[in-house]
């Protein structure tokens, strides 16, 4: 297909009652919503049941707090059986920074005090990597994968910087900036042969993958169940095997400190887990309304049809191809490369984000890897090709405006 042809676009998802998908969210009608994989978005339902909790909650706090460790223990076991984990391997966590966070705080130095990182990883987690490589004594290790490597490429820089002096791998499964995967069974493997620990950070997994960690041998992984499951902000799973489990704690020392993992994270004191509580509503109505097959298979379908709209938009306006070879591309999620000018750092980026949602009326996530901008396209069930297809003929002409001026003030003595 070249990159002007475009397929027919997928059909909308409808309510059982016919209604647009949409209406099940309270989104901003005067905003295009084109990056779920931010921060996600909560359907009503589980809007209403947090609130429902919350409002039983302030109403008799004494009985809450303490009745909440059972409640949490019987939320973990729905949440294990929608990742097809073992219950008693999983813990809540506000997000899956915090995951990482409980994960560097449990570890000791082995060896050599060297972490193991990628240059496509999420830079909070990355961050908590070098602070505890400087409480090691050690140092950050950074293997470069280029952006269209494919899963051979990719396991060959990785296992090539895996050294004696290795304690810690951390592994993006599905990378923020860049959309694509990570060969993470067969570092897995290695890593076990190795005797190294491994975490694995798979914030977008949960419900863009149905079984993220089917074949994957890890020691730690984290997932954020707020963004494709649409739980509520602040809802995310620590899922840890092996021996070394035992060395993790809560980030909080409360009254269940004493407890045998998963027990211990149970019981926060204060801290307001209703998003927690709720999460399983939130996932069941994606299960009743489509199903998570069929929802998967439209978000991926309508992801694909935005990346051949607005990427042709690009090149016809630009006269370059903004096709980007992705070496192990994920559903869901796409890019399309940015015109020249825009977006060329993290900072750029997430300014240009902020003024496309300013000015465009357009909340889109723009990304850089290696000096390149890029959008990154991802669709969620209350999206429609509509959204994109405004994006290709309202917002791209206004972005190629903007790089022109950004190229000129660049090259202006």
């Amino acid at each position: 297909m070249s990159e002007t042809e475009v397929t027919t676009a997928p059909r909308p998802l409808l309510l059982a009652d016919g209604r647009p998908a949409a209406r099940a969210w309270s989104l901003d009608p005067a905003l295009r919503h084109l990056n779920h994989g931010s921060f996600g978005a909560v359907p009503l339902v589980a809007q209403e049941r947090q609130n429902q909790l919350r409002a039983e909650m302030e109403r008799s706090p004494v009985v809450w707090f303490p009745a909440l460790p059972r409640r949490i223990a019987a939320t973990r076991v729905e949440l294990a059986d929608f990742l097809r984990v073992a219950p008693e391997d999983l813990v809540l966590v506000p997000n899956a920074s915090a995951c990482a966070s409980v994960v560097y705080a449990g570890l000791t130095r082995r060896h050599g005090g060297e972490i193991l990182v990628t240059d496509h990883g999420y830079g909070a987690v990355t961050m908590g990597a070098e602070r505890l490589a400087r409480r090691w004594g050690g140092r950050v290790r950074t293997a470069r994968v280029p952006l269209d490597a494919d899963e051979e490429q990719a396991y060959e820089a990785l296992a090539a910087e895996i050294g004696e002096a290795t304690d810690l791998i951390v592994l993006d499964q599905i990378t923020s900036a860049t959309a694509r995967r990570m060969p993470v069974q067969r570092i897995g493997a290695e890593a076990q042969r190795r005797g190294i620990p491994l975490l694995l950070d798979g914030a977008h997994a949960p419900g863009l993958i149905a079984a993220p960690l089917a074949g994957v041998t890890c020691d730690f992984w984290v997932g954020n169940l707020h963004k494709w499951g649409c739980a509520p902000r602040g809802t995310a799973a620590l899922v840890a095997r092996g021996p070394l489990r035992e060395q993790l704690h809560p980030l909080i020392d409360s009254w269940g400190a004493a407890g045998p993992y998963p027990d211990r994270f149970d019981q926060q004191g204060t801290v307001d887990a209703t998003a927690y509580l709720a999460a399983p509503t939130a996932l069941a109505f994606i299960e009743r309304t489509w199903g998570w097959q069929t929802a998967r298979r439209y978000m991926d379908d309508l992801a694909g049809y935005a990346e051949r709209v607005v990427g042709a938009a690009f090149a016809e306006l630009t006269g370059v191809s903004s096709v980007v070879d992705v070496g192990m591309p994920v559903p869901g999620m796409r890019l399309v490369r940015l015109p020249a000018g825009l977006a060329a750092s993290r900072v750029e980026a997430d300014a240009l984000r902020d003024r496309a949602a300013r000015e465009l009326g357009v909340e889109a996530a723009f990304t850089s890897f290696g000096g390149a901008g890029y959008l990154r396209l991802s669709a969620h069930v209350y999206n429609t090709a509509a959204d994109y297809e405004y994006f290709a003929e309202a917002c791209v002409p206004v972005l190629g405006e903007w790089a022109r001026t950004a190229c000129e003030q660049h090259s202006a003595p």
